[in-house]
C-alpha cells in the first residue's frame, strides 16, 4: 500500500464495489499496521449500519 490515503480511498470505493483479490489483499496488510486506517475501517462500518438501520426503519 503506497499511503493512507489510497487505503482510505480504497475503503470508500468498496462500499459500492467489491474490491478485486489484488486490492483486498493490499488493503488488508495495510490495515495490519495502520492503527488509523483502521479507525477509518471502523467508522465506514457504523455508517453502513446506520444505512441498513435507516432502510429496515422506512
Amino acid at each position: 500500500m503506497d499511503t493512507c490515503r489510497k487505503a482510505s480511498e480504497l475503503l470508500s470505493q468498496e462500499q459500492d464495489r467489491a474490491l478485486g483479490p489484488v486490492e483486498r489483499l493490499r488493503l488488508q496488510l495495510h490495515l495490519l499496521i495502520c492503527e488509523r486506517c483502521r479507525r477509518v475501517e471502523h467508522h465506514f462500518e457504523l455508517l453502513r449500519a446506520a444505512i441498513r438501520r435507516c432502510r429496515d426503519d422506512g
